[in-house]
């Protein structure tokens, strides 16, 4: 895949990159080394000051970033400010806590006392440079949300990003060193996927972590086994959202609209499978589809635009693909199925496709079974509660899951039961810098966010210091 900005809504060729070659890669891995060596040893306060700095200046860019995300990948200009606006929180917010969730731990004196210590304590140290592949879909806060925690831990990075988001690649390179972190702490890799291994296998190269598809994460997963370093995965995601008789129905089927089309409905953790006792079946169908139908289709540039093109040609024929098998075998459209017609302005050579409603799923439907990645949802009645939670677990993925019910023992079930790394109830899936983020099974591992995601990268160092004696 070529380096460019092609713009998904007419197809049209913005700015091609020439890939860096193999000198220039190993400037800025020298350079991320050498950084390394002295930036570890700066003070929480001295990262917090450059990363604040950075979130003011990200607010004073939000327009004009905004713009360049749209242009680059097709979400709404108004969705484009609001995830830049949500990176400079995120900034802010470990810039604030970090210094507290990396602080010395420290055992109880009789603990000590039993390891034949006079103390001892554990340390978090940075682990070096951190290589970060990063993917198109939130192409700043997929990397914000490792870059802040990474930064103020005292690592360095390495930006791999998505081959059709440069323009914003390169703006939080420059973004970092406006703010004040010295050369070399964080850099863009203009590189095709070709060039990840060599750059993976390089010694000064601590660590690895990557959002992305689970063929993308299997193999950066199996090449740093190979060279024994630390990775943190996430990867696809089909989520499940129940809907139980005690629900509030008419907000539940609201709510689901946003949590299956926000961003365009290109999204990891995008409520996908939407499973609905039999109780509040038609009633939810009924809402749900008419919020899906009456969403507006168009130029992502537009503020009133919903939804805007997928980010790639290749994207939506395979998004199609899933709808016509799924059609073939005998699902039913409740609205939307195929591209929309007449958007004018150029506006037809763009790849879109209509907010989609499919009911009557079976396991032979590769709907069933792979992640929609699009404005594409399925539904599914159940009779019961062990019915809902049983087709809510047959996913290869466990990202996160969505439940409504006012039931506390439906809760703590589906806590108990549930096969995903979150369960929110009585609203939708959603990112938040206190709280861990990342999944199970073939959603990959490790996490993100909360302090969870910032020691992911750091030397848990034991402490030990023996008696003194007189």
């Amino acid at each position: 895949m070529p380096i460019a900005t092609v713009n998904p809504a007419n197809g049209e060729l913005l700015k091609a990159y020439e890939a860096l070659g193999e000198e220039e890669i190993e400037s800025r891995l020298a350079a991320a080394e050498s950084t390394f060596r002295h930036y570890r040893t700066t003070t929480f306060a001295e990262r917090a000051e450059r990363l604040n700095r950075a979130a003011d200046l990200l607010d004073e860019d939000r327009d004009d970033i905004a713009r360049t995300m749209t242009t680059e990948m097709g979400k709404p200009i108004g969705a484009a400010r609001a995830e830049a606006a949500k990176c400079a929180r995120a900034m802010r917010w470990y810039a604030a806590n970090a210094e507290r969730l990396l602080s010395d731990e420290h055992p109880t004196d009789a603990d000590a006392h039993d390891s034949g210590a006079s103390r001892a304590l554990v340390r978090y140290r940075p682990l070096g440079v951190v290589l970060a592949v990063m993917p198109w879909n939130f192409p700043l806060w997929q990397v914000v949300r490792f870059a802040a925690p990474a930064l103020m831990a005292g690592n360095v990075g390495l930006l791999k990003h998505a081959s059709n988001v440069p323009g914003t690649a390169l703006y939080l390179e420059d973004l970092f060193h406006r703010a004040g972190f010295p050369a070399g702490c964080f850099r863009t890799l203009l590189v095709g996927s070709g060039a990840i291994e060599a750059i993976l296998r390089d010694s000064r190269v601590a660590a690895a972590t990557l959002t992305g598809s689970e063929p993308a994460g299997r193999s950066v997963a199996a090449i740093a086994g190979d060279e024994v370093k630390k990775t943190v995965l996430e990867l696809g995601g089909s989520d499940p959202y129940l809907v139980l008789p005690s629900a509030d129905v008419e907000q539940a089927a609201a709510t689901a609209v946003t949590a299956r089309v926000q961003n365009n409905g290109q999204s990891c953790i995008a409520a996908k499978r939407f499973i609905v006792h039999t109780d509040v079946y038609d009633a939810f169908a009924e809402r749900f589809t008419a919020g899906m139908a009456a969403l507006t289709v168009g130029d992502p540039m537009e503020e009133s635009t919903d939804i805007g093109p997928l980010a790639s040609e290749q994207g939506r024929t395979d998004l199609e693909e899933l709808v016509d098998d799924a059609v073939d075998r005998g699902a039913s459209v409740l609205c939307g199925g195929g591209r929309p017609e007449n958007l004018g302005g150029g506006l037809d050579r763009g790849w879109f496709y209509r907010p989609t409603v499919l009911a009557g799923i079976t396991p032979s439907m590769r709907v069933h079974r792979e992640e929609t990645f699009g404005p594409v949802a399925t539904l599914y009645r159940v009779a019961d509660l062990d019915e809902a939670v049983s087709l809510a677990n047959d996913t290869p993925f466990g990202l996160s899951s969505n439940v409504w019910t006012r039931d506390p023992a439906e809760m703590d079930r589906c806590v108990r039961d549930l096969e995903a790394g979150g369960v929110f109830f009585n609203g939708m899936t959603a990112s938040h810098p206190a709280l861990p983020f990342g999944g199970v099974k073939r959603s990959g591992y490790g996490r993100e966010l909360a302090g969870h995601g910032i020691r992911e990268f750091c030397n848990a160092t034991t402490v030990w210091y023996g008696p003194v004696r007189p």
